[in-house]
């Protein structure tokens, strides 16, 4: 891979990893104005797939080439970590149920090592263990710790989805006939906007906390200019440079880079909502930068050169 691919991949997982960690610091103050989390879910995702509708249009021919890709996108990577997420959240703490969903990245490089039997780099191993003992130092896992086995069973599944996400992400990027990533996007969106449909119900929304204002941080916001970010920046545009950013760099680097989503949804809402930052929470997310540092400074392993054998005179002489 060229360093300049690299490092626009690298940036482009940072930026990622920005839009999607501002998602709670703008959906919280809507959720406290009285929408439902599930509700909340729903508007992002048919937000999402309303704006992208025109692009889905555009790549109609995914359809017959790629439907399985565009199912499992849709259905795993869209609708189910944010169904299973909200479900263990549902059951256990908050800190817990997201330490649980950010376990992806890890089981990621356990899934491209044992099942599909690829290398993984000793740097991308090495910054997924790093990232993942500071996500527990940033949400403080051993605050009001209690354990329930359907919770946790929740987490895990959220966890695995989220795992297929950059799997699905990655699905054909080196063939000739790659599919369009913004094709995949948007039917992924339309998909899990279905889903997310059935789960949430959202006939039974109170429409009217999207007429007034919600409160950010003490400041009153319209809430449309909050949905309106949710939607377009956290969801749209966080997917869109994601998915980009996988195939430029790789699964396994781009899924720990992911981990720094916690620790801007955390920094955000310390801005924001004013929320405290402790001592474990600043300590945690330099470990996840460091971690992420590690990770994609690792380089893959070249093969071992092949050694022609030498022909002698005798044998060169015809």
């Amino acid at each position: 891979m060229q360093a300049s691919g690299r490092h626009a991949g690298l940036s482009l997982a940072l930026v990622s990893a920005f839009a999607f960690g501002g998602s709670g610091v703008a959906a919280k103050p809507l959720i406290e104005a009285g929408l439902d989390p599930l509700h909340m879910v729903w508007l992002r995702v048919a937000g999402a797939a309303l704006v992208l509708s025109p692009l889905a249009w555009r790549h109609r021919g995914l359809l017959l080439r790629r439907p399985a890709l565009l199912a499992g996108f849709g259905l795993v990577a869209v609708a189910g970590v944010q169904a299973f997420y909200f479900a263990s959240l549902s059951r256990i703490p908050v800190g817990v149920a997201l330490l649980l969903e950010y376990l992806g990245p890890a089981l990621l490089l356990g899934y491209i090592r044992f099942v599909q039997r690829k290398p993984v780099t000793r740097g991308a191993a090495a910054g997924a263990a790093v990232a993942v003992v500071g996500l527990a130092c940033v949400v403080e896992i051993w605050a009001g710790l209690r354990l329930d086995p359907l919770g946790v069973l929740f987490g895990l599944a959220a966890a695995c989805c989220q795992a297929c996400y950059f799997v699905f992400a990655d699905q054909g990027a080196d063939g000739e006939d790659a599919p369009d990533p913004l094709g995949v996007i948007a039917y992924g969106m339309l998909i899990g906007a279905l889903v997310m449909t059935v789960i949430a119900r959202p006939w039974e929304m109170d429409w009217g906390v999207l007429a007034g204002d919600a409160s950010l941080g003490g400041t009153p916001v319209p809430a449309p200019v909050l949905l309106g970010w949710v939607v377009l920046i956290a969801t749209v545009f966080a997917y869109v440079t994601g998915v980009v950013s996988v195939r430029r760099l790789s699964p396994q680097i781009a899924g720990v880079v992911a981990f720094l989503e916690a620790v801007v949804a955390t920094v955000l809402a310390w801005i924001l909502l004013g929320e405290h930052l402790s001592t474990w929470q600043i300590a945690g997310g330099t470990l996840v930068l460091v971690g992420a540092f590690i990770a994609q400074s690792s380089r893959p392993s070249l093969p071992a050169p092949v050694e022609l054998p030498v022909l002698d005179r005798e044998t060169t002489r015809a």
